[in-house]
Order: structure tokens, then C-alpha cells, then sequence
């Protein structure tokens, strides 16, 4: 059992001894090593004998203590001393080191496999003495467990292209020499004939090679199998001590978790597969005396998990997923093959057996009690007969006993249930069994030191179930810790305690998101649905007093929304009177919260003491009543559960409930998420043909791209996406653009582009195997010409309205090549470092796929509503008819537009649309003097359209047709003369040529058919009553882009699919931040065409992998599952072509130096050397970026008040100070942001700010607010103050990607507040602390005498001298005293501006002086009451948190 309570866990967390900066530079004996041997400029020759004396004697005699690990690795062990150092030559020490130093960097996700490409042949070396000494006897248990999580981290990292040459040698058919017999090898040959060539080529590569080139081969196809058997032997032989036995464990553990690894990958799975069931693995782990300890429970995790991908329904050779048919086929014919056997060798005691049905014999049961009339020798002749393995090399002494015949003959034929059935088994509703469940707080613990019992997402999946059957797993872990939290959370608040005598549970405490109870009322219990046995549906009332609670919590309780999760709880206290609960470690986790039941529920609806519905909680403000009734859905399987456990003489489960708790919205959509992910494990996905191979990770990379798909249209519209001509030339550098025959080569916009060689011949194979498919390599179509063609843009009508949108921005070579990806079919991958574009580009590709493909739909992607919503607003206002765009879920409210872009605001706009477009017929037809009510109805319009307006343009058209016509007959012989009469202009001017003429009549028209065109698509909403209905054909029928988030993606997954909507083509934003499962969702939010296949042509991923990745809460889940993984990530580590944007326009080059070296050649946009402010300097600061050395502030530097909550005071004074100066220098506070990297400190600098700024009208709160990093992802600002906080250790900030996000979010100013030793001492981001410090002091350096915004250059010196700050407390000193100026300036009726003597600020306006005045004065009486400024202090600090 899981022992401690997880806050407690997290409470050691930070005690666990993790190194500080302190550490690397004290009296460690590791650290004094370093400074003699790598970590100085000087120092002496290597000596290989050191590494044994100075540090490996070291971490023996610690045991391998991962403090000193990591100690070692911060000191740059690896990449300073080992590597550089490392020969044949090296001592068994130095790769034991080396694999230590790589197992450290992997469990601190910063393992780097580049740091090898220096010296591949000394790489190899290392991997062959690596593999040698796993399999050495005589080396340390607990040595070659480290050795094998070296190989296990090489197995998980085949994408680089120096460890995946060693590791594929050793997973070749080659092992298959080790099989039982070769009658077992040549019936595997024969079922599979182009393995025979496989085998074949491995026999004439061991011939032809020489002794030496024999003996590495006899090596490569024999080491697996005897790492296998020494693992077998470890589980059989009995452990000396306690300490031994559990090294046996761990190593045993270590091993699984590799096999488990092999198998999950299809290039590694093939031929390993056979040879693991040879040795019946599954078999002589689940026999041995570890296995049956119930201490191991971790062990049998990984034991059935290794099962499960054991036995996993796919075809190992062709890779040929196997349905719920061929899974039964197969299982058939492995029993038939029994059934004959023993028929014929068997016959006397086996008959019955042999002439039983499949689904008899298929149960373990049942098969077990037909085998058990075998003895011993019968057994084992029976498994011979069978091709099983009956004997093991000598030396591993495994009972082989009538038990283990009889397992290996059930494991093998035995009924198994595929990866549907087990996922179609586990609940998604959490229970006070599954959520406390051993195997998941298991996870809790989880420090990198054991593997887990978990699928891991990986760089390859077997199929596309078996990558939903894995993130179903892990996302339903992910979402059960946490609930888990939030519940302990609510249930620690609560105290609830134990009163006697009544023995009645009472709570002490309270919480915003638990309410005590009564106990629920059930109100009806529906009749079961043919063929269930579980009810319909459970009704339940839950009565609730908020009488007591403050308005906002009460307002948060009224604001639950049908379809929200709710937990009943039923809690008691200790049995100690007026005791809180239990808190002892040795009990199990539920009962140390008194958690005595748990039932999952959904609110149907919420009523006040009246009976009537609460649909807006703005409706109870004001009204007496506090009582509320709260309507909910039980779960039908666990209340049918509990109703058998009642009838069976246990307590009634809701007899006792007393709690109810709620999660916040954004948190509680779990259920619709892992409903649709279920659902989708039930059901075979068709991936389209031509994104399969490449999604799952198999084949050419670069089979998706747009230049191999063969159906690639040969000409496309590019309309507005150039400016002109010179600009399309420079868009294709290295290409011959070719203009139309006899056209000048300056042709305006817009264009149509072919391609001289755009769409190679399809190339017919007969009936080409998946195998030969994937091998296939498709060449590049050779495009070195492009022919251009353009065309005039049509009249569309006389009125502004009438004219198309443009995009008038310059796109660069590389944003034209994303946007020509994208438009063509095929996958596209678009990388975008920040400030390059990405927005705009998506915008572009989205705009030409509507105008060249006006019968497909867009399916538009984000991860958050705020960038979903910024991509929506730009596609607005390009030229797409609004009656197109669609934007579902609750983010749409926050857009910024006049229009209402959801489903219920789309409609009610048709509608007005309707009205309007209707008094247009109306008008048209008192023109045309046609008699009638033709602005009734769209099919009054239409009929007018058809009986009027059609016939009189034919006779207008037949009069053009009848000769040359003048301007003056054209004019007076157009019919609609008088409907466009209040145009803004004159139609037909004398001066306009006959052609100008005839082309603006034609636009008139162009005007007119639009209006029916319009009313056309209006009705059928004025046809369709129910709005629903109408919602519904706006989203099937009507929406050409259809935007919106990933989650709501998921959550509403099966309600869009079974509408029958359908779409071609998918462009996702942030696609870095989404996890896969998240990433896949929208592919299928459709249901199959009736050839099979989702209907994708085209997919889009814009992203930065550079930055964060997905937000996943669970450590575990995060790191040893890599749950965090993207798709869009993924691909780019298997090598699917990506386009590069390579131009920023967001940040000062200065300032965007600090991070474009992540990048390839990402330079900077003309504009920044063009735009003044770009070019002028921060008014106030010597240097547009800053890093500030904030020292301990007194005495202390990073607390953790809490657990995961970190602040410091010190740096939260600072940030405040430099905020509070920059406003006093006339800054708008609006371009102010202020970051940080953890929520402790921004709560810190809220608080801080709050007190200090926010009443007080000189300074204020800063308008950009105040945040954390990973929340600020995808915004700007132009100034920002970042908080770095830590001071004992870089802590998360060693991930790049973390810190390019901080680095990144500045236009113009960026201050970086941090410990410099702290950071500087990082290897990882010595790069960036280099720039960032660069020759500069670490003091903040400001400039005397200017006011914002600044007429001084970037760079230049200020001829009015600097001031250099100290430290905070000078800092402080120094706005205190501009402040007090400030306010005796304004008391004096003077202007802000000459606090510090600026002339270059424009003086405010007498009246807003003096109440700025007033309001100064008022904000300083309230700080006098809340306790004045300390001037001991020297005014910097006016307030001791």
C-alpha cells in the first residue's frame, strides 16, 4: 500500500536533498574532484585511474546517491570529462559513469544524444561495452540495473540516427537462431515468405564476414536472448538478504520495463515477439516466487502491461491490424491446431477437448479441467507436439513441473482480450475504489527511480488503437489525480470530526468547493433498456443551505450548468472524540480523509426553493431565499452496484452521504473527454492512406508532403497572398518564374500558379504489400519552374461593400512556402518562432482554401480560447463571407467583433440578414415595376427572381449581343438604373469606356444574384422553426470554416460526428501545446466516407516545439509516460518536412538575439530597423534589456510557504519598484507586463502591487497584468518585468523551451530579475545567460533626466549621465523620492513631467492635474490607515508580508 498522504509526498519533495548552487561550489567531495580535474580552464592531464578513485569510490560508497548524481551532472561530468575522454581504451568505471551521467540527464528530461555525434566510432565502442557488461555476472547487481536503463533510454530514442544504427542490430531476425527448434523458425518462414529473404541475407552476411566481423555478429543476435535468461534466472534464485532481494527487484522491474519497450514499437516488436513467447516470458515471470510477494505489486503492473503488448491484435510481420473478426480467426485456429493434436497423440484422455466448441475451450477454466487429466511427461509431450518450448539452458534452474506445462498451455490458447475489450471495461466515473485504486497512487511517488506499470507514448505506435487504447490509459490517470487532489484539497479544508455520544460526523472547516448535505433524495429509477440490467437513468435531489456562504461562493454554486460533474461524498470522522480525521500513514489514503464512499453525478438542473429553474445566476441576486435544489443524474451502473450490496445486508451507500464537492469549469469536462476517447478505442479509425504510415511512425518521413501526393491540383488561385510582382519573385528565390506568352513580366495580382511538373503520373503496383509501401521512398517532383497566369477581378457592385478584402502584408520566401503547403493537399508542419508570423500565415492558407475549394470545409484548431479567438478576428477581415464562419464553444464571447460568430448568433444574424436582404427584393421590385408582395418570403424572392429579374437581364444581355454599343445606350438600357441609384457614385460617367461600362453593368447584376444567391441559402431557416434545427444545418450545410477549440473538440466529439458533418481540411494553432490524444480528436470528428477513409485532404500544425509543451499535472504521467508528447513534436523528431519561418517582427533585435540562436537562421524583418520605436531607446534605462542580480533580501532569498509555492520577497519589491518607476517616467501602464515563473510569486506581486499601486492613480495596476510564463504563452507586450524567483537551484527553468517563452514575450523592454550564480552555473542555459549578460553589469542602470517616450537612439549613451541601483532597497529609495516629488509638483500645480526636469512630455491638461491631485491625496490617507510607509526604510519598503 501507498503510505503517505500526498500532500505530505510533495511536503519531501522539497527536502530531497536536490543540489544548490551552494553545493557545487562548497566542500562536496564530487564538487572538490571537479574543480581539480574539468572545472577549471587549468587543469591537469586525464588520468583514467581518477575516475575510479576520486569519483566512482565516491558514489559506491554512497550507494549511487542521486544527490551526488546530480551534483555531478550539474558540474558537466558528461560533457567536460567523461565524453571528451572516452576511448577503447576506458576503464570499466568510465562507462558505468557514462551511463550513469545519461540515465541522470533522462530522468531530468535533458538527455541530449548530439553530444555523441562528436566521435560515432568511440560512441559504438561505448554502446558494445555497455551491452557486454549488462550481461557480466560478475559486475554489481545494481550496476547493470543502471547499465539496462541506459539501453532502455537508447530504445526510447530511435530517432536519432547514431543510437538507432547500434540498437537495430540487435532486434534483427538474427535472433532468431535462439528459438527452441527449428521447426519453430521454419514455421514462422513459411507463414511469412518474404521473411525467408530476411533470414537468408542474415546467413550470407555472417559467411561473408571475418572472424572478427563473426564474432560481433555471434554477439549482436545473442545478447538479447541471454539477457533474457539471466533474467529468468534472477526471478528463480532465492536472495541472500533483504538488501539483495530487493537490487533483484529493481533490476527485474528495469528489464520488463525494457521488453515492454521493444514490443510497443513495430521495428523492434517483429522479430523479438516470437522469441519472447519461445521462452514463454509471461509464463516464467507470473511462476516466480518474486512475482507471488505481495510486495511486488509494481512488478505485476509491468507483467501484465507486458502481456498485454504480448498479445496485442496485430499481425507482427505485416503490421496489419486485426479486428474483432480476425482476432476471433486466429484464436480459432491456434485451438484447432490443439484440438488436432490432441485427437491424435491424446486420444484417450483429450477426446471430450477435441471435439468441444471454440468458446468452451477458450476458457482458462474450462481448458484447465481438460488438461488436468495429463501427467507431467503427457504435458510436456504435448507442448513438444506443439512447437512449445520444454527445456532452458543449463544454469537456470526453473521448475519445470506439471504447473508450469500446464500455465504455458493455457497462457497460449487461453481466450485474451484485446485492447477494445479492456478499454471498453474501465470506468471513466471515479469511485472511492478506482480513484484510490494501489496501481494509480503508485504513480504519486514516482521520482524516476522505478519505471511504472503504463503504456508510454512513444515515436512509433502499432496502430491507431493501440494509440488510443494508451493515451485513453494515461489520460484517464491524468484526470483521476486530478480529481484525486481537488478532493483531498476540499476534504482537508473541511476538518471533519467525530461527536460523541451521538458518534455524529461533524466538519470544523470549510471549503469554496465542498457543502455539507443531507443525504440525497432519490427521486426515480427508470426501467432498464432492453437487453441492459442496469437502470435507464437515476434521479436525484440534493437540498442545499447557502444562507451562510459569502456572495461569490454562492454565486459559484448557482453558476453549475447542466452536465456538470459532481461528487457525492460520504465522510465520517475519527473515532477520537473531537478529533480530526485520521491521519495515519499506515492507513490507506481514502480512509486518512475519512472518505468513506464516493459516487460521481451530473447536475440536471438547479431550482430555488420554489421550484423554479435557475438559468442565470444573476436572477437570485437580491431575493431572500437561500435555499437551493439541485437536480442530478446518478451513474445507473454503480447505483445498480450498490442496490445488490444493500440487498446483501451492507450499508445503504447514500444513507450516508454528507458532502457534496465541484471542481472549477474548466477542470470538470473530464467525462465528455474520456467518453469520446472510449468510444474511439471501439471503434476502427480509417486514417486516410495518405497520413497513416506517417502518423504511426513507420516509412518515408516526407510520404505525406504535399510535393509526393499525386492527386496535388496543377494550378492554384493565390489571389491576394502577393503584393505585387516583385514581390512574387522574391517569394521563390532560386525558381523561373514565367509569365503568360507575350505578357509583361510585371503583371499585377493576382496570380494563378502552376507547376511545370506539378503532378507526376500515377504509378501503378500491383497490389503493393504494406511493407513494399512503407519502403518506398517517393521522389520529389522536380519544380524548378513556375508558370504564372493572372486575371482581372470582377465587378462585384457598385457599393463599398461590394469590394473584396486584401491582405496587403508582405509575406517572406519562407511564410510563402508554409502558405504553399498548406494550400495544396497533404500534411504541412509549420514551425513559427515567436514574433514570426504564424497567425497571419494560417489566416492566408485558410482564406485561398476558400476561394479555391468552395465545396470543402476548414476545420479551424486552437489549444486556448485567446488564440483561437486572435486567428478568428484576422480571417474576419479577409474576404470571406461571414455567412461562412462558424465559431462554436464558450470562447466566442470574448471576441472582439461586432458579430456574433456562434451557432445561435450565426442564425439570428441569417435572419436579420433576411429582413434586410427582403426589402432589397422589395425595393428591386418597385424599380422594375413588377406588382406583388415579393419581399414576403425567400420563396417570394425566388419566384420574383425567376418570373422577373432573370428575363429582363436576358433581354438587356441580348441587346448588348446585337452590336458595338455606345456608354450613352448602354445607360439608358440597363434595367436596374433606378435600384442603384443610391450608389455612392455614378455608375456609367461620360468618361468610362464602353467596356468599363458593360463590366460595371455586369458587376450591378453580380450584386443583384448575390442577394438572391443569399436568400437561397436563408431558407431553409426560414423553413426550419425549432432553433436546434436551425443550429444544426448552420453547422452541416451552411459553415465553410468552423472554429473551435481542442477541448470543446473533444468534449462535443460525438454529438458533431453524428450530425453528419464533415470537413476536408484542418488548420491547428498552437499544435506544440496539445497533446496527441487532444491533437487526433478533430481528425475524426466525422464519420467515414463510404470508401472507408476520413475525408482529410489537408492538415495543418503551426506550432513552436521550442516552447512549452502540454500542460500534464502528474509528474509520472508527465516524464515516464511522456504524456506531455505533441503530435506536432512528434513529428518533427520522425523527420516529416517542416517549413521554418525565419523572419521576426515582434522584438528589438537586441532582444530577440536571446533567443533566435534556438533557432535556424531566424533573423529579423526590416520593419525593426524602419519603425521609430524600434530605434529609439527605453526612456529611463541605459540598456533596452537588463539581467538584474537580486541579492537575498533580509536574509533571505526563496521561501516555500506551501508545497509547489514559491516566492521571493525580494525580487516581488524589485519588480513593483521598477514597475512603479517606469509609470512615474510616463510609461502607459497598458504596455507593462509583469512575469514570473511560479503562481506563489505572482500572488506575491499581486499582493505587493495591490497594496502598493492599485489605488493610487500614478501608478495603478499594470494593464498587461500580472502573470506566470507558462500562462502568457502566445501574448506580447512591449515592456516586460520578469521574476526568475529561485535561488538555490534553477529548479524547471533548465528547460529551454520554459525560458525561451519568458525571453520571448517583450517588443521593446525586458528586465530579468533573477540570482545570477543560480543560472549562470547551468549548462543548459549558459548560451542564453551569456547573451543576456553580455559584458553588462548586473546592477539596473538608469538614465537621469528623460521622460517616455524618448528622442534618444537605441545604444546611445544619455548626455544627462546614469545611476546605477544597488539593490532593492536603493531602487526603492529612489521612486520614493520621485514619488514624493511628484505628489508636491502636483500640490504646486505643476506637471509629472518635471519630477525629474523632462521637457519632452506633454504637460496634462490644468483639470485632469487637479483631480489627479485629489485622487493622490485620498490614495495616500487609505496607505496612512493601512499602516504608512516606513521611511526607516528609506521608503523601499512599505510592507513586511
Amino acid at each position: 500500500m501507498v503510505q503517505a498522504s500526498s500532500s505530505q509526498q510533495i511536503s519531501s519533495a522539497f527536502d530531497d536533498g536536490r543540489p544548490t548552487v551552494s553545493d557545487l561550489q562548497g566542500a562536496d567531495p564530487l564538487a572538490q574532484a571537479a574543480k581539480k580535474h574539468w572545472a577549471n580552464d587549468k587543469n591537469s592531464k586525464f588520468k583514467p585511474n581518477a575516475v575510479k578513485t576520486d569519483i566512482y569510490d565516491v558514489l559506491e560508497k554512497e550507494g549511487f546517491r542521486y544527490r551526488s548524481l546530480l551534483i555531478l551532472e550539474q558540474l558537466q561530468f558528461l560533457e567536460k570529462y567523461l565524453w571528451p575522454n572516452f576511448s577503447d581504451e576506458a576503464t570499466n568505471f568510465h562507462v558505468i559513469c557514462i551511463a550513469l551521467m545519461v540515465n541522470v540527464k533522462r530522468r531530468e528530461c535533458l538527455l541530449n544524444w548530439d553530444l555523441f555525434s562528436s566521435s560515432p566510432v568511440n560512441f559504438s565502442e561505448l554502446f558494445r561495452r555497455v551491452l557486454s557488461m549488462s550481461i557480466d555476472r560478475n559486475i554489481p547487481l545494481t550496476i547493470r540495473t543502471h547499465l539496462i536503463m541506459f539501453i532502455i533510454s537508447a530504445y526510447q530514442s530511435l530517432d536519432n540516427p547514431l543510437v538507432r544504427k547500434e540498437c537495430a542490430t540487435l532486434v534483427s531476425i538474427a535472433i532468431w537462431h535462439n528459438l527452441s527448434s527449428e521447426k519453430a523458425r521454419n514455421g514462422q518462414l513459411d507463414k511469412y515468405p518474404h521473411l525467408r529473404k530476411a533470414w537468408r541475407a542474415s546467413l550470407k552476411r555472417f559467411e561473408a564476414a571475418d572472424e572478427a566481423g563473426r564474432g560481433r555478429l555471434r554477439f549482436e543476435r545473442s545478447w538479447l536472448y541471454q539477457v533474457i535468461l539471466d533474467f529468468i534466472g534472477l526471478m528463480y534464485r532465492p536472495a541472500k538478504d533483504a538488501t539483495e532481494q530487493q537490487q533483484t527487484v529493481n533490476y527485474c522491474e528495469r528489464f520488463i520495463e525494457l521488453m515492454i519497450d521493444l514490443l510497443s514499437q513495430l521495428p523492434t516488436r517483429r522479430y523479438v515477439n516470437f522469441l519472447l513467447q519461445d521462452l514463454h516470458l509471461t509464463t516464467t515471470v507470473k511462476l516466480s516466487p518474486i512475482y507471488s510477494d505481495p510486495a511486488n505489486g509494481l512488478l505485476r503492473d509491468l507483467h501484465s502491461l507486458l502481456h498485454r503488448f504480448m498479445t496485442f491484435s496485430i499481425d507482427d510481420h505485416t503490421a496489419v491490424p486485426l479486428n474483432h473478426e480476425d482476432w476471433h480467426q486466429v484464436h480459432c485456429a491456434v485451438l484447432a491446431r490443439l484440438q488436432r493434436v490432441s485427437f491424435k497423440h491424446f486420444k484417450d484422455k483429450l477426446t471430450i477437448l477435441a471435439l468441444s466448441n471454440y468458446g468452451t475451450i477458450g476458457q482458462r477454466e474450462e481448458l484447465s479441467t481438460h488438461l488436468g487429466l495429463l501427467e507431467v511427461d503427457e504435458l510436456k509431450e504435448l507442448c513438444k507436439h506443439l512447437d512449445l518450448r520444454v527445456a532452458y539452458p543449463k544454469g537456470i534452474s526453473i521448475p519445470l513441473n506439471a504447473e508450469f506445462y500446464m500455465e504455458v498451455l493455457l497462457s497460449v490458447h487461453e481466450k485474451k482480450k484485446n485492447y477494445q475489450e479492456e478499454a471498453a471495461e474501465l470506468t471513466i466515473l471515479p469511485n472511492e475504489n478506482n480513484l484510490f485504486d494501489e496501481s494509480l497512487l503508485r504513480h504519486e511517488n514516482y521520482d524516476g527511480s522505478k519505471p511504472l506499470g503504463l503504456p508510454k507514448l512513444g515515436l512509433q505506435y502499432l496502430t491507431v488503437g493501440d494509440f488510443l487504447w494508451r493515451s485513453f490509459i494515461l489520460y484517464r490517470c491524468e484526470t483521476f489525480f486530478s480529481i484525486r487532489k481537488d478532493l483531498e484539497e476540499s476534504l482537508k479544508r473541511l476538518q471533519a470530526k467525530l461527536i460523541y455520544p451521538s458518534l455524529q460526523t461533524s466538519f470544523g472547516g470549510f471549503s469554496k468547493m465542498a457543502l455539507v448535505i443531507e443525504k440525497p433524495a432519490i427521486v426515480e429509477v427508470a426501467p432498464p433498456k432492453v437487453g441492459e440490467d442496469k437502470p435507464a437513468y437515476v434521479r436525484a435531489e440534493i437540498n442545499i443551505d447557502m444562507s451562510r456562504l459569502p456572495d461569490d461562493v454562492r454565486r459559484d454554486w448557482d453558476a453549475l450548468r447542466p452536465d456538470d460533474v459532481v461528487f457525492l461524498l460520504a465522510v465520517r470522522g475519527s473515532d477520537k472524540a473531537d478529533g480530526p480525521v485520521s491521519r495515519r500513514m499506515d492507513a490507506p489514503l481514502a480512509d486518512q480523509y475519512g472518505l468513506k464512499a464516493l459516487r460521481t453525478a451530473e447536475v440536471v438542473q438547479i431550482l430555488d426553493k420554489d421550484g423554479r429553474v435557475i438559468r442565470d445566476p444573476g436572477q437570485m441576486r437580491g431575493m431572500n431565499s437561500q435555499m437551493r435544489r439541485i437536480h442530478i443524474k446518478l451513474d445507473p451502473a454503480m447505483y445498480r452496484q450498490d442496490e445488490e450490496h444493500t440487498k446483501a445486508g451492507k450499508p445503504d451507500i447514500y444513507e450516508s452521504v454528507n458532502v457534496i464537492v465541484r471542481r472549477r469549469g474548466r477542470e470538470n469536462n473530464f467525462k465528455p473527454v474520456l467518453e469520446s476517447i472510449q468510444e474511439l478505442t471501439q471503434s476502427d479509425v480509417p486514417m486516410p492512406t495518405w497520413l497513416e504510415e506517417v502518423f504511426l511512425g513507420y516509412g518515408d518521413p516526407a510520404g505525406a508532403h504535399y510535393k509526393n501526393i499525386r492527386s496535388r491540383p496543377t494550378e492554384l488561385d493565390f489571389r491576394d497572398t502577393f503584393v505585387d510582382w516583385t514581390h512574387l519573385v522574391e517569394s521563390f528565390p532560386g525558381k523561373v518564374i514565367n509569365p503568360p506568352p507575350g505578357a509583361d513580366k510585371s503583371i499585377p495580382p493576382p496570380y494563378i500558379l502552376s507547376n511545370v511538373h506539378s503532378a507526376a503520373p500515377e504509378q501503378k503496383m500491383a497490389k503493393a504489400t504494406k511493407k513494399q509501401r512503407r519502403e518506398t521512398v517517393l521522389e520529389p517532383v522536380p519544380d524548378d519552374s513556375i508558370c504564372v497566369r493572372t486575371y482581372k477581378l470582377p465587378n462585384m457592385g457598385p457599393y463599398t461593400m461590394d469590394k473584396p478584402r486584401q491582405n496587403h502584408l508582405k509575406f517572406t520566401p519562407a511564410q510563402v512556402e508554409a502558405i504553399v503547403s498548406g494550400t495544396n493537399p497533404g500534411l504541412t508542419v509549420i514551425v513559427g518562432p515567436p514574433g514570426t508570423g504564424k497567425t497571419d500565415v494560417a489566416t492566408q492558407i485558410i482564406s485561398n482554401l476558400y476561394h479555391n475549394f468552395p465545396q470543402q470545409r476548414t476545420l479551424l484548431i486552437a489549444h486556448s480560447n485567446q488564440a483561437l479567438n486572435q486567428l478568428f478576428q484576422k480571417i474576419t477581415a479577409l474576404g470571406i463571407d461571414e455567412r461562412h464562419l462558424l465559431r462554436l464553444g464558450h470562447g466566442e464571447e470574448d471576441l472582439k467583433s461586432d458579430n456574433n460568430y456562434s451557432k445561435q448568433g450565426r442564425v439570428e444574424s441569417f435572419m436579420e440578414n433576411r429582413a434586410r436582404l427582403l426589402a432589397e427584393v422589395d425595393r428591386l421590385a418597385v424599380c422594375l415595376g413588377a406588382p406583388g408582395a415579393h419581399g414576403d418570403s425567400c420563396e417570394t424572392a425566388d419566384y420574383f427572381n425567376i418570373v422577373y429579374v432573370k428575363p429582363t437581364w436576358a433581354k438587356f444581355e441580348e441587346f448588348l449581343g446585337s452590336g458595338t454599343r455606345s456608354i450613352q445606350e448602354i445607360k439608358a438600357a440597363y434595367p436596374f438604373n433606378d435600384y442603384f441609384s443610391n450608389a455612392p457614385r455614378e455608375m456609367f460617367p461620360d468618361s468610362a469606356s464602353p467596356d468599363d461600362a458593360l463590366e460595371v453593368a455586369m458587376g450591378g447584376y453580380r450584386h443583384i444574384k448575390k442577394i438572391f444567391s443569399e436568400l437561397e441559402d436563408i431558407r431553409p431557416f426560414e423553413l426550419l422553426r425549432v432553433a436546434r434545427d436551425r443550429q444544426n444545418y448552420l453547422l452541416t450545410k451552411e459553415a465553410r470554416v468552423v472554429a473551435m477549440t481542442s477541448t470543446h473538440a473533444a468534449m462535443r466529439r460525438h454529438d458533431i460526428a453524428k450530425l453528419g458533418f464533415t470537413y476536408e481540411n484542418i488548420v491547428m494553432e498552437e499544435a506544440a501545446q496539445v497533446t496527441e490524444i487532444e491533437t487526433f480528436i478533430p481528425f475524426a470528428l466525422q464519420k467515414p466516407t463510404s470508401a472507408g477513409e476520413l475525408p482529410l485532404q489537408r492538415i495543418i500544425l503551426l506550432g513552436d516545439h521550442y516552447q512549452n509543451s502540454p500542460i500534464i499535472q502528474n509528474l509520472a504521467l508527465r516524464q515516464h509516460a511522456n504524456l506531455e508528447q505533441s503530435l506536432f513534436a512528434r513529428f518533427v523528431r520522425l523527420g516529416v518536412p517542416t517549413v521554418s519561418l525565419d523572419q521576426q517582427g515582434r522584438a528589438r533585435p537586441s532582444i530577440a538575439q536571446l533567443y533566435s540562436w534556438r533557432y535556424q537562421n531566424l533573423g529579423n524583418l526590416p520593419l525593426l530597423e524602419q519603425q521609430p520605436e524600434y530605434r529609439t531607446a527605453n526612456a529611463g534605462f541605459r540598456h533596452e534589456f537588463q539581467f538584474v542580480d537580486v541579492p537575498d533580501f533580509r536574509g533571505k532569498g526563496e521561501e516555500h510557504p506551501q508545497p509547489h509555492f514559491i516566492q521571493n520577497l525580494g525580487e516581488a519589491e524589485y519588480a513593483v519598484a521598477l514597475y512603479q518607476y517606469m509609470r512615474l517616467l510616463g510609461y502607459p501602464r497598458e504596455k507593462i507586463t509583469v512575469l514570473t515563473t511560479y503562481t506563489g510569486q505572482r500572488a506575491l506581486i499581486r499582493d505587493v502591487l495591490h497594496r502598493r499601486c492599485a489605488k493610487n492613480p500614478l501608478f495603478g495596476f499594470p494593464g498587461g497584468g500580472v502573470g506566470t510564463v507558462d500562462k502568457y504563452q502566445g501574448e506580447q507586450n512591449d515592456y516586460v518585468i520578469l521574476s526568475l524567483v529561485r535561488t538555490s537551484r534553477p529548479g524547471y527553468l533548465r528547460d529551454m523551451r520554459r525560458m525561451t517563452v519568458a525571453l520571448s514575450r517583450a517588443r521593446l523592454g525586458l528586465y530579468v530579475l533573477g540570482r545570477r550564480t543560480v543560472f549562470e552555473s547551468c549548462y543548459e542555459l549558459n548560451e542564453v545567460f551569456s547573451r543576456l549578460i553580455a559584458s553588462r553589469r548586473t546592477k539596473l542602470e538608469l538614465v537621469v533626466g528623460e521622460m517616455w517616450p524618448t528622442q534618444r537612439e537605441a545604444g546611445a549613451e544619455s548626455p544627462e549621465g546614469t545611476v546605477v541601483m544597488e539593490d532593492v532597497t536603493h531602487l526603492g529609495q529612489y521612486v520614493y523620492e520621485m514619488t514624493v516629488t511628484a505628489v508636491e509638483r502636483l500640490k504646486a500645480g505643476g506637471s509629472i513631467a518635471g519630477v525629474i526636469g523632462a521637457a519632452t512630455v506633454e504637460t496634462p491638461a490644468q483639470e485632469a492635474e487637479e483631480d489627479l491631485l485629489q485622487e493622490c491625496s485620498e490614495g495616500d490617507a487609505e496607505r496612512e490607515d493601512e499602516g504608512g510607509i516606513e521611511d526607516g526604510e528609506g521608503g523601499a519598503i512599505a510592507m513586511e508580508l
